[in-house]
This record gives C-alpha cells, sequence and structure tokens, in this order.
C-alpha cells in the first residue's frame, strides 16, 4: 500500500484536480492507494468565516456560504462530463444545506462552540473529496470513498484532537480487510470522538491524516503532494536561490517544520517515524522533480547544515531579578503560568547566573502571558525581588537544522559572523545539546536579509550578492559604472561575486531598485528618477536592509560625508573617494574607523591620497607587519605634477592650469589643488593612518602662489595667474638652471608635516615623474637605507575608479 495526499492547491480547482488524477492513476500501477485530498484552496477559512460571522450577527454568513456552493458547483461543471454531474451536484447542494442550517443555528444563538467550529469546517474535505470520487467514477476508475470519521477516533478535544491511535489502526485495518480495492479516496483533517461527534486534527491535518493511515497500513511510503518540488534550504519567498533538499531525517524535518517550514507540519512525522515508514515530497505541478525524501538517516553530503527556518510574530518574555538566584522552583513556576493560558513556549534560554530567564512565545498570546506571569510572581515583585515581565516585540527566530553540525566545529560562529558583518543583532541564542539546531531570535525587519546572509553562508557555493550604492556618477562615477559592468559577469564566474547596482545619484535624481539597475540603461533612466534627497537615500538604503551592502561616495561633498556614520552604524560598508570624512577633524575620522570596527563592517577611503597606487593598503600592511615608519615624502597631487611637468616657459602658467583643468586632473576648484589644500589633506590622511593625532591646522603649508590668486571665484583665479606669470616663470627658471625640476612634495617627519614646492635633483626617486605621476616614499625601520617608492598615475577618472572598484572587492570579500 502507498499512501498519498493532495493538499489544497493540488484540489483548488478542476484543472488542479485533472492533475492531481493524473498523479494517481499512474502510482496506481505501483501498488494499491489510500488517497487523501484537502478541501478546495481557501475552503476551511471561508467555512469558519461564515460561522464566525453568524456567531457576532452578521448576516453575510450567506454571502460566504454562496460563495463556498458556487465555487464547489464551478468545479463540477469544469471537471466532470455533464452526464455524471446530476448525483453530484443534488449531494453537493444538499450538504450545502445542511451547512446553511448550521449557521441559522449560530447566528440564532450566538454562539460559535469549538464542537460546532469542528462540525463547519468538516464540509470542506467532505465536498472536495466526493467531487473527486465522482470524477473517478466517471472516468470508471474503481475506487471507494471512505468517511475518514468512520476510521480515525479522537478524544473531544475539539480543535485540536488527539488520535486515539489503537482504535484508529484497528478500525482502519478492519475496513481495508472488508472492502478490497485498488484504491481508497478519503478527506483529510476530519475524525470523529467515541460517541460519533465530528472532531478536526488541527493545522496540517490532512497531512496529519495521511500519515495517520501510512503507519496504520504500514505503507510502503507516504507521498505528500504540494505545489513546491520538495523541502527548500530556505523559503523561496525570500531566498530566490533556494534549492530542493534531496533528502533528510525525520529529526531534521520535524525542526525545520517547527520553525517554520510550511511544506510539511511536524505531526505528520511522528506516525510515519514509528514505523519507519519513507515519506517523499513531491509536487502535483511538475510530478518529475524527484523530490524530498525524508527518513531514518539522510544520506551523506558533506554538508552540516540541511536548511534554514524561520518564525515570525514572536514576543520575547523577560522575567529577571536577584532574587530568583539560586533559588529553585522558579522556571516551573514560569512555565506553569505560562501552560495553564495554554500559551506554547518557542524557544528557551537562561543565563547561568540565574539571574534571568527568557522565552519566546507567539506575539497574539503576550498581553495574557504578561498578565499571568505578573500574577504568579505579585509577590516577589511586590518585594522587588524581581522585576515585571518585559516583553520586547516585533520579532522572529531564525533557525540552522542539520543533523551533522554535532560532528562539525564552528558553524555557530560561522551562523553570528555572518550575521553581525551584516549587522543583524542578536536578542536571544538557543542550541539543543543534540545539536540539531542552532535558533537566534532577532527583529522581524531583519530576517530576510539574516536568511539570505546564512543561505550564501552555508549553501552557495556559486556566489555571494553584494549590493551598491553609488552617489556620484559624474567623471569618476561613469567609470566606475563601466568598469563594474565590464567585471560583472569575471567577478561572478571567478570569485564567486554577483555584484549589483540597486542605487545611483547624481546631484539633482535618484535612481533606486532593490532588484538591480541596467547599467545600459541608467543614464536615461536616472533623470526620471526621484529628486534627490540625501537623507532620504539613507531612509531606503535602512528600510530595504539588503544583505552586503556598500555606499560608495565619489562626490567631494560634505553632507554626502557627514552620513557615513549613519551607514556604518547599520553594518553597511564605505567606500569613500571624497577626502572631506577623513581629513576633517580627527574626532570624526577616529569616530568612523571606531563604528567599523564597532559594528563588523569595513571603511575604506584608498583613493583619498593617490587615486588607484596602493598608498594607505600599504601603509597599513607595513603597520600590521610591525615595521616602524620614520617618514614619509611623497608627490600626492597629480594636478601639481602634471602642471610643473608641462610648464616650461613656452606657454602661460594659466593655460598649463587651465589644460589640467580640461583633462580632468584638477578639483571642480583648482585653488584646491595648486593652493595646496589637496595635499594637505593627503598628507594629514597618511598621517593619521600612520598613527598620528594631527589636524589640518598642525600643517605648514609652504604656498607658491601669490595672495591674490586665492580670491573671488574660480575665473578670478585665472585672470591672477595670467597677472602673476612673471612669477612662475621665476620659480621654473632657478630650478632648471641648477639640473633641477619643481615637485609640490609633502613631508611627515617626526611627526611633524608640511608640503611646499622644491626643488628636485636628479638623484631623487621623484625626478623621474611624468605627466600625472605620483609618488609616495616611506622610510620606515626596514626600509631604512633603500625607502619604500610606490610610484604611478595619480590623477584621472579611469585610475580613481580603478581604485574604488579594488576597495569595493575589499569590502566584498570580508
Amino acid at each position: 500500500m502507498i499512501v498519498l495526499k493532495f493538499g489544497g492547491t493540488s484540489v483548488a480547482n478542476a484543472e488542479n484536480i485533472s492533475k492531481t488524477i493524473a498523479v494517481v492513476i499512474a502510482a496506481m500501477k505501483e501498488d494499491k492507494l489510500m488517497v487523501v485530498v484537502s478541501a478546495l484552496g481557501g475552503t476551511t477559512d471561508l467555512l469558519l468565516g461564515a460561522g464566525k460571522s453568524a456567531a457576532e450577527g452578521k448576516t453575510d454568513y450567506k454571502e460566504k456560504l454562496k460563495l463556498i456552493e458556487d465555487r464547489h458547483f464551478d468545479t463540477i461543471k469544469n471537471l466532470i462530463p455533464v452526464t455524471h454531474q446530476s448525483s453530484i451536484i443534488f449531494e453537493v447542494k444538499r450538504r450545502i444545506n445542511e451547512l446553511e442550517d448550521l449557521c441559522d443555528g449560530i447566528f440564532l444563538i450566538g454562539e460559535f462552540s469549538p464542537k460546532t467550529s469542528d462540525k463547519i469546517a468538516s464540509y470542506g474535505e467532505l465536498l472536495s473529496s466526493l467531487i473527486i470520487s465522482q470524477r473517478l467514477a466517471s472516468m470508471d476508475v474503481k475506487h471507494q470513498w471512505v468517511d475518514s470519521r468512520e476510521l480515525i477516533k479522537t478524544n473531544s478535544n475539539y480543535t485540536f484532537a488527539a488520535v486515539d491511535s489503537k482504535a484508529t489502526n484497528e478500525q482502519t485495518k478492519k475496513y481495508i480487510a472488508e472492502h478490497d480495492a485498488p484504491l481508497y479516496l478519503l478527506p483529510g483533517f476530519v475524525a470523529s470522538d467515541a460517541n460519533g461527534n465530528t472532531t478536526t486534527l488541527g493545522r496540517g491535518g490532512s497531512d496529519y491524516t495521511a500519515a495517520i493511515y501510512a503507519a496504520a497500513v504500514d505503507a510502503k511510503k507516504l507521498e505528500i503532494w504540494t505545489d513546491v518540488s520538495g523541502m527548500m534550504t530556505a523559503d523561496p519567498r525570500l531566498v530566490p536561490n533556494a534549492r530542493v533538499i534531496p533528502n533528510i531525517s525525520y529529526q531534521e524535518a520535524m525542526e525545520l517544520s517547527h520553525f517554520g517550514a510550511k511544506v510539511i507540519y511536524a505531526p505528520t512525522i511522528q506516525p510515519v517515524m514509528a514505523k519507519g515508514i519513507p515519506l517523499w515530497i513531491k509536487n502535483t505541478f511538475a510530478p518529475e522533480d524527484a523530490g524530498t525524501e525524508i527518513e531514518r538517516k539522510a544520506h551523506e553530503t558533506g554538508n552540516a547544515v540541511s536548511g534554514l527556518s524561520s518564525i515570525d510574530k514572536v514576543s520575547l518574555l523577560l522575567l529577571e531579578g536577584s532574587g530568583m538566584i539560586g533559588i529553585p522552583g522558579f522556571s516551573k513556576r514560569l512555565f506553569a503560568a505560562l501552560a495553564d493560558q495554554k500559551i506554547n513556549v518557542i524557544l528557551i534560554t537562561q543565563s547561568s547566573s540565574e539571574y534571568s530567564i527568557c522565552v519566546a512565545i507567539n506575539e497574539i498570546n503576550v498581553e495574557k502571558a504578561k498578565k499571568a506571569v505578573d500574577e504568579e510572581f505579585a509577590n516577589e515583585i511586590a518585594l522587588q525581588k524581581l522585576e515585571p515581565l518585559q516583553i520586547e516585540n516585533k520579532l522572529s527566530i531564525v533557525a540552522l537544522v542539520g543533523d551533522n553540525m554535532k560532528s562539525h566545529q564552528g558553524i555557530s560562529g560561522k551562523m553570528f559572523a555572518a550575521m553581525g558583518r551584516n549587522g543583524v543583532n542578536i536578542r536571544a541564542i538557543a542550541q539543543g545539546s543534540s545539536e540539531k539546531n542552532i535558533s537566534a531570535v532577532i527583529t522581524s525587519a531583519d530576517v530576510k536579509k539574516a536568511i539570505n546572509v546564512l543561505h550564501e553562508e552555508f549553501f552557495e557555493t556559486t556566489y555571494k550578492q553584494i549590493n551598491l550604492f553609488i552617489v556620484g556618477v559624474g567623471n569618476v562615477g561613469s567609470r566606475l559604472i563601466a568598469q563594474l559592468q565590464q567585471q560583472q559577469q569575471f567577478l561572478q564566474e571567478h570569485l564567486g561575486l554577483q555584484v549589483r547596482v540597486v542605487g545611483l545619484t547624481n546631484s539633482r535624481k535618484m535612481l533606486l531598485d532593490e532588484n538591480g539597475i541596467d547599467l545600459n540603461t541608467y543614464k536615461e533612466k536616472i533623470e526620471s528618477g526621484v529628486k534627490m534627497n540625501l537623507d532620504e537615500l539613507i531612509g531606503y538604503i535602512s528600510e530595504k536592509n539588503l544583505r552586503n551592502s556598500i555606499f560608495i561616495d565619489n562626490t567631494a561633498n560634505a553632507d554626502v560625508a557627514a552620513c557615513y556614520d549613519r551607514l556604518l552604524q547599520k553594518s553597511i560598508s564605505v567606500v569613500a573617494c571624497n577626502k572631506i570624512a577623513c581629513s576633517g577633524p580627527y574626532e570624526q575620522y577616529q569616530k568612523l574607523k571606531s563604528l567599523a570596527r564597532e559594528f563588523t563592517t569595513t571603511f575604506h577611503f584608498e583613493t583619498n591620497v593617490g587615486a588607484g597606487l596602493p598608498v594607505i593598503g600599504t601603509l597599513n600592511d607595513l603597520l600590521r607587519s610591525g615595521d616602524e615608519i620614520e617618514s614619509i615624502e611623497a608627490v600626492l597631487s597629480g594636478t601639481l605634477n602634471f602642471v610643473f611637468n608641462y610648464y616650461d616657459g613656452t606657454r602661460p602658467f594659466a593655460e598649463v592650469v587651465k589644460q589640467a583643468q580640461d583633462e580632468g586632473y584638477t578639483e571642480p576648484d583648482p585653488r584646491l589643488d595648486l593652493g595646496g589644500t589637496d595635499v594637505m589633506r593627503k598628507i594629514l590622511i597618511l598621517a593619521r593612518e600612520s598613527g598620528l593625532k594631527m589636524e589640518m591646522s598642525d600643517i605648514t603649508n609652504n604656498s607658491f602662489l601669490p595672495t591674490s590668486c586665492m580670491d573671488g571665484d574660480v575665473p578670478n583665479f585665472y585672470k591672477e595667474l595670467a597677472k602673476h606669470e612673471g612669477h612662475f616663470r621665476a620659480l621654473y627658471d632657478e630650478a632648471f638652471e641648477k639640473g633641477q625640476k619643481l615637485k609640490f612634495v609633502a613631508k611627515l617627519d617626526k611627526g611633524q608635516a608640511s608640503v611646499g614646492l622644491q626643488h628636485i635633483s636628479k638623484e631623487h626617486d621623484f625626478f623621474h615623474l611624468y605627466g600625472k605621476d605620483n609618488a609616495v616614499r616611506f622610510s620606515t625601520k626596514r626600509y631604512a637605507q633603500q625607502p619604500l617608492v610606490i610610484k604611478g598615475a595619480g590623477a584621472g577618472a579611469e585610475v580613481t575608479a580603478s581604485g574604488i572598484f579594488a576597495d569595493i572587492m575589499r569590502a566584498a570579500r570580508v
């Protein structure tokens, strides 16, 4: 005997029932069958809704019953040939009339008891099974329709009746022996007590019905047919990359079902587990799919974790106080108080100090739990030995499940580290000694991110999803986007990184799409985006709460830099081309570095100093490896190097500066470069990264520009440059006559920093710098005789974008 069960979606309408019957007929070739069916999808809710409306004196119960009648008649019309419809229409109408009489009675007395609720709810499965039976008859498929109320016997705990296994097994075996048939068709969910009153088996009752029958007849296997192709590694509505678990143990399946996996319910597993009967989860709409097999011991796969699950709408109850320490019985009293109110405890955790105990319950029970517990401990609360029960709402539980977790070290650490890196705060933790389950209570807003992060960590060897928010799509930003687009396939195939841009902004508009922005069309789409508002952007990033989020600042905007702290506190990595944050007040710089450490995220700003050159990274590597910085000399302005490389007195100095600006080497205001401010910021950042507490005001600026050049606006700046051509020619001539070159050099030595124009001789590392080259020379304890020199292009949109790209990769691969 094989037992098959078909759920509400599998029998929702005539089309789906036809698919169900096709599966049944195919299975009949293998063995005798017992087929259990649910009500047409959504019918049970309508039935109970009608009863509730009637009890509340609302006449709309008649409309609900009419919907039920119409739906079943419509199914008959589309499923059963006309020549076979009359008898089933008569039977359905008769039962609908019974329902109307019941609801009329409820309406009159204004009471909807659990007993009556079970009576009304039972009609869903009875009607669906009768309709399917008539369709089988019209196809000449030999079968026996059996009312499950005749076979499954329970106590009288209406709406969630306990099964009398002995009586049920006897009745089932007796019926099968006396009524031989190739196929038995039975309604699920329904049963009866010793007095013949209708009872129901509670949530997942039809699955449970099938398992009861499988155990009673010692079935070869039990198949649960639903609308998914098996149990999944995670909820596919939350995790698009969730995949089917091919094989799992009874215990693992029970753990997953307890923690929200809705494909199967825990009570279903118990009867077949006791008999060692294999249980399969199959898809009615893709019957060729293998599905999931549930058995005593899962096959070895090498994976420690079998699946992830979650429960929403959870509340934490915290009972604490010094009066609990060393005094036995507090836990017992707490659980007894909750049990008296029929409140189920989902999770328990207690501190080893015995100062507090924490339990998780369904949030709908919070008010009566608070009342019951505070009443139970009223005396201790009055004596201030205990605090009143504390409650925390809007929580969820995420759980890792796997039989093999007990033999793998570090699973918990991996779980908590992955969530921590993404800013998921854990409110409570529980793990059984069997180590089959590790559960964490988190805020409900973090569930989707947490489940996706954990799924990536434990199941996805293919790729890790990275979500980028890019502020500034001008010269540097557009080059960065082009580089990202070019490398997207490479990153996914070779580094396992799926890099998506989910936010883009310019100074006027912002384009946001949590599913990813098409980088081929972003320039057109951003113009039709919403108005740029920094606070709204930060709010969107926080609200969407996407995993592995990175914020990229390609601007020179102080307001954007001022929002880094808010992002880091959400565990969102920041990659900054913008120098303002790291060259502003030391306190702010240090705060950002501390926040990145505190919230287990990253703050990268390599391009602040040398565009794409690995200057900060090298400095950090030297210090981390134990070296000591003695001095730093650097040509840190690609702009100034460009200007002094191309200025030879044959063209006006102002013309060379304008060329540098036109080719994208200068800041929007060239005075930041030529006045030395930009270089001061860079040496300040290097000083701070070296471990020095330094402010901009501590740096000596030996400016070569006449004071009047710094007055007024940018056009006036160029006019003043032209006026002082003689000054610039004299600077050049002095160096040329000595066979030297002019370089604007930043220096850090013995804790003092300065910037200024210097004459560089041929022997110096900086003499052979051309075009927009930058160079940094580290003299350290280890590099004393021959300093470590980093040299290369230090300006330009393309190399700056590549430096930002490299920082994104550093943040992504943490």
